[in-house]
């Protein structure tokens, strides 16, 4: 039976499950027909919940595999048609996300009378019992749902929440193993980087060389200050400076240091021979950073090769392509940017195949391929293998993440705990035929297919920085050549294929578009795509390449927060910000356009000339598994549905944007956006006709006492500025100008009206409070009463009740002013105040639809 009230509302926008098509109209059915066409799915196999927009401008198609099988189903595709104007489709696919969006509520999606409506509604409500739908910005996807869940103290089985009692682990938990071993490192990482260390230093850290295994010695340590962070951390480190430190030894290390020390030296010979005497000292590996040309590398007086600076000191500006020169020119070896003016040189040449090779793996992809691993689980398992299982784990864990990493089977030389495994199961085959036999063979291949195309991105990128081929490569490298290639000329030909690939615009284009279908950045259609760094490895093959021809010069991308993949014009762009994830609007800091065909870079600073512009509508570029999306998407959802900018392009300066927010009432706290909490000045601008003044003078009381009538409480200019914009804005935009005859009344004005007024009633007090903290009106709002010279105010007021979101308006006559608020709470009363014969007037009010 066609009705309106079935189905879940969000937003004015309607969900319904096909089940329920039944309750929608032949003119819905009709444009949910028509958007089937358009995105060429069909009912019941590619979708089985769809979305009508408020003005039916817009049809998506959901598809929840497990409606009635989740209790919080998960989305796994969906589909948005634009009916009207550009008829576009966005599609995007959740099949492989760590983190889609969840359904609650589901029986509201479902006809009156379906079987399962009961048990939906019992677990619902017992959702709302544990407060769980208290923050709705927090339960939209699976992992914020979980952990809240969690924070309840309670876990899901099947349809029910049950407490939490002791820990429960996994037995079958090998993603669980892996994300440990990541956290480890991560946390390691991050204690160090936050200790304060320079650019040189926390690019050792971010690539593993601080594991505490290697000493390090910093040529040129300066006051020392890197050295005494990485001794209170554990690591053998010493260094030596010619005018802090000119007594210690110069000493064979691991690593050496050279940071930021050649571009201060003035004279080029000088120059030359710190560079070789630092690398005289690396027995494994050199780092070199230099202060890269800008903007403001020409304030100075030139002296030699660089500038003399107001405080006396040489500094000599380098491009990357110049620094890289002066490396191997004067080193005899090949130099790898690694971070915008920071390169590393390999002395130990095994070391340095390690590196790049590492380098190209897509670790994110591989943790996704192990947490497939519980969702494709073998079900049926004999006791006894459980049982053997358990007793082995960690050692069979250890070979599972050994056979992921390698993406085929390990050999016993890999094999960390081989007598273990010899003693527990006879032999390495026989324990890896054990394992097979616990795990599902898709996870296997889709390893294998991942390191197959980590190592299609390193030979490829190898290629096209010109890289000498080793004359004997890595035994590991060898034997996953052999498992994944064949050969090593398999591997090489496939991969100069793949590298040739790039030039075509078609097939980046295809790869982009493909990207973002998979929540991996933000695609314009035949321009570019655009993400965070941290999604790179998570592309194809061709992009990765494209990606990495584009930051040859320029370095580890990770150290820029955006990557623009500029699609026909062979650019890549990288972005750095102030605190891209800390918060809503980061501030753009730093840009580098690179044109790998030339091999040139442009670097741009933001700051002392230039503003630095905000990042917008910042959750397009993240993905839903990264830290803050949720919160993200939420401001940005927030910030859009006020309609207050145009985000279409860059946007507004920040400058413009805070003023225009101001104006609005609003303010950006932390990652929300929250009404102003200032009191403006009187004169400041209050919707598009007023100031705040028209509505605190325009009584005949206020005119003749002389009261200051300032409202305390700036949620009073809050509504006032409220009632401007949603109603007196429009009406003065149809009628033309109106004139205010009382707007707001303090308490002390309220005692000077003389005749029949009701502060406790009337919202003319807005958001005000009486001296024990109450509001004087508990109906919140702002009022005013007006008049339209030479119009029928009834007319007036029958066209605010079509066309405005009012609270209450009352009606005297056609020839005297209308008293009509605003508030949150709309209750759309219209009141006609009719004279009666005896010459009072009687209210009649009434409920507009």
């Amino acid at each position: 039976m066609v009705s309106d009230n079935t189905g879940k509302f969000v937003h004015s926008s309607r969900y319904l499950h096909i089940e329920a098509f039944d309750s929608l109209s032949l003119t819905d059915l009709e444009l949910i027909a028509d958007a089937e066409k358009l995105a060429q799915v069909t009912k019941g196999i590619n979708y089985n919940v769809v979305r009508i927009s408020e003005n039916k401008e817009s049809i998506s198609f959901l598809h929840y595999p497990g409606f009635f099988d989740q209790p919080f189903p998960k989305l796994n595709a969906s589909w948005r048609v634009e009916l009207h104007g550009s008829g576009r489709i966005h599609n995007r696919s959740y099949a492989d996300s760590l983190n889609p969006p969840i359904l609650h509520r589901k029986e509201l999606l479902l006809p009156p009378d379906h079987k399962e409506i009961s048990k939906f509604q019992a677990l619902t409500s017992t959702a709302e019992t544990l407060g769980l739908f208290d923050d709705p910005s927090r339960i939209g996807f699976h992992n914020q749902w979980e952990k809240l869940i969690a924070g309840r103290g309670y876990r899901l089985i099947d349809n029910e929440f049950v407490p939490l009692g002791n820990d429960f682990s996994e037995i079958d938990g090998i993603s669980e193993s892996y994300t440990a071993t990541v956290g480890e490192v991560q946390r390691h990482l991050t204690a160090l980087v936050r200790y304060g260390f320079s650019a040189p230093i926390q690019m050792l850290v971010r690539f593993g060389f601080l594991d505490g295994s290697r000493s390090v010695f910093d040529y040129g340590c300066g006051r020392g200050d890197d050295l005494r962070g990485l001794q209170e951390n554990g690591i053998r480190a010493i260094g030596w400076d010619p005018h802090f430190a000119p007594e210690n030894q110069k000493k064979l290390s691991n690593i050496v240091n050279l940071g930021f020390v050649i571009n201060v030296i003035e004279d080029i010979n000088e120059r030359i021979e710190a560079l070789q005497g630092a690398y005289s000292l690396a027995q494994e590996l050199l780092v070199v950073s230099v202060m890269l040309t800008n903007q403001y590398a020409v304030k100075g007086k030139p002296l030699y090769d660089g500038i003399l600076t107001t405080r006396g000191t040489f500094q000599k500006f380098y491009t990357p392509s110049e620094l890289k020169i002066f490396i191997e020119q004067n080193l005899y070896e090949e130099s790898i940017p690694v971070a915008p003016g920071i390169f590393f040189v390999f002395k130990d040449k095994d070391a340095e195949q390690r590196f790049l090779v590492d380098r190209s793996r897509s670790r994110s992809n591989l943790l996704r391929a192990a947490s497939q691993v519980q969702r494709a689980s073998k079900q049926s398992k004999i006791e006894k293998d459980l049982a053997r299982y358990i007793e082995h784990q960690a050692l069979l864990d250890s070979i599972w993440l050994q056979w992921l990493e390698n993406g085929r089977e390990p050999e016993k030389s890999e094999v960390i705990n081989l007598p273990q495994v010899l003693g527990a199961f006879g032999s390495l085959p026989r324990a890896l035929r054990f394992l097979r036999s616990q795990k599902n063979d898709v996870i296997l291949e889709t390893a294998g297919r991942l390191r197959q195309n980590d190592l299609l991105v390193y030979f490829a990128l190898g290629m096209f920085e010109k890289r000498k081929p080793y004359r004997h490569l890595d035994p590991q490298l060898q034997r996953d050549i052999k498992a994944h290639f064949a050969d090593y000329g398999s591997a090489q030909l496939e991969a100069r294929e793949l590298l040739f690939q790039i030039s075509q615009p078609e097939r980046i284009d295809a790869a982009c578009r493909d990207a973002a279908s998979k929540g991996l950045g933000w695609y314009i259609e035949g321009e570019s795509l655009q993400l965070h760094s941290s999604l790179v490895e998570r592309l194809t093959p061709i992009l990765r390449i494209y990606v990495g021809c584009g930051a040859a010069l320029y370095g580890d991308i990770t150290s820029a927060d955006l990557v623009k993949i500029h699609i026909r014009s062979g650019k890549l762009t990288l972005m750095r910000f102030d605190d891209f994830y800390g918060k809503p609007l980061p501030k753009m800091i730093h840009r580098v356009k690179i044109l790998f065909y030339k091999q040139e870079l442009h670097f741009f600073e933001y700051g002392e000339e230039f503003e630095p512009p905000y990042l917008y509508l910042k959750s397009r570029f993240m993905n839903e598994e990264m830290d803050s999306y949720v919160e993200q998407i939420a401001f940005d959802n927030q910030l859009e549905a006020l309609n207050l900018f145009d985000l279409s392009d860059y946007g507004p300066n920040p400058t413009e944007f805070i003023h225009s927010l101001s104006l609005a009432r609003w303010q950006v706290d932390g990652m929300r956006l929250i009404r102003s909490q200032s009191i403006p000045d009187l004169d400041t601008p209050c919707g598009k006709y007023f100031t705040y003044r028209d509505f605190i003078v325009c009584g005949e009381t206020q005119a003749r006492t002389g009261l200051p009538n300032l409202p305390k409480e700036a949620d009073t200019h809050t509504a006032i500025y409220e009632l401007a914009t949603n109603i007196l804005d429009p009406v003065i935009d149809y009628f033309g100008m109106i004139k205010l005859t009382y707007g707001f009344c303090s308490a002390e004005l309220a005692k000077e009206i003389s005749g029949r007024i009701s502060p406790n009633l009337d919202q003319h007090a807005a958001h005000e409070r009486k001296r024990n903290g109450k509001f004087i009106c508990e109906r919140l709002g702002a009022a005013c009463d007006f008049i339209i010279e030479d119009e029928d105010m009834e007319e007036v007021v029958a066209w605010v009740c079509k066309n405005t979101n009012f609270d209450r308006i009352y009606f005297y006559d056609s020839e005297r002013p209308i008293h009509v608020s605003w508030s949150p709470e709309s209750s759309r009363q219209m009141t006609r105040m009719k004279l009666s014969s005896n010459g009072k007037r009687i209210p009649r009010t009434v409920i507009m639809d």
